[in-house]
């Protein structure tokens, strides 16, 4: 303990820069290292706290998943087998287990693209209402599902964006609530 912390217990301790107490079991040598580890962890920090990196990170998720989900859907998929005999006439067992790797790597492909266009869209409006407002509640996630529903369902008409918006927002929420929230919201 230092011994001008004993004298004066309520004075707040100022420390010269580089010169900040180390934890127990470090020794001056590692005072470089910790700086440097501490430098990574700051722009670690700051990158998965912008709206660009949650967006990529959400988007690949998100195809990740939609390709999953395809490809055991993929192993469900009830088929005619009389259908399959006349398209794969004439073609042997190689062949037919390349056609049949290729269907399944197409649905892989438009699943996760989906997926991921909807986890892309709707973390970055939620990251940006975020921002905007400098709060972190539910209100966040029933606006950004709002917006992403209408957004997705846009080509459909305008009773189908406001529809969309208001499944997906319901849809958000009830996530949210049911999932996500674990403290209660910030209050201002």
């Amino acid at each position: 303990m230092n011994p001008l912390l004993n004298r004066y217990p309520c004075q707040v301790p100022i420390w010269a820069p580089g010169k900040e107490p180390l934890p127990p079991g470090f020794t001056e040598e590692d005072r470089e290292v910790l700086k440097q580890q501490q430098k990574y962890n700051n722009i670690a920090s700051m990158a998965m706290e912008s709206c660009a990196a949650k967006t990529v990170l959400a988007g690949t998720m998100g195809f990740g998943i939609g390709a999953f989900f395809s490809l055991m859907s993929a192993s469900f998929a009830y088929e005619d087998p009389i259908l399959r005999q006349q398209t794969q006439a004439g073609m042997n067992t190689t062949q037919k287990a390349g056609q049949l790797f290729k269907e399944m790597g197409k649905g892989m492909w438009t699943s996760g693209k989906g997926f991921g266009k909807v986890g892309a869209l709707f973390a970055g409006i939620e990251c940006v209402i975020e921002g905007y407002r400098a709060k972190n509640d539910i209100w966040n996630s029933v606006s950004s599902g709002f917006i992403a529903g209408g957004v997705l369902a846009r080509n459909s008409g305008p009773k189908a964006v406001v529809g969309g918006g208001l499944a997906f927002a319901a849809f958000s929420a009830a996530i949210d609530m049911l999932f996500l929230r674990r403290e209660p919201a910030d209050d201002d």
